[in-house]
């Protein structure tokens, strides 16, 4: 049982951070041009997690639900 808390911590950690550089890197993608890269990256690095962290969480309760 403590094994799976700290699995899902994890999980929870790791998935927070990718969802960070992929916020970054989809705003450079998206936004790069007219905003300017650096500006583009730190948006999509703060707005990126509201959607990458929510669904690592509804994830692992799933999960945690299911199994």
């Amino acid at each position: 049982m403590i094994w799976s808390f700290f699995l899902g911590l994890a999980a929870i950690v790791l998935g927070g951070a990718f969802s960070v550089a992929g916020g970054a890197v989809g705003g450079i993608v998206v936004g790069g041009k007219s905003l300017g890269n650096e500006l583009a990256a730190w948006l999509g690095a703060f707005y990126g997690p509201l959607a990458g962290a929510l669904g690592v969480v509804i994830g692992v309760v799933l999960a945690a639900v299911l199994f």
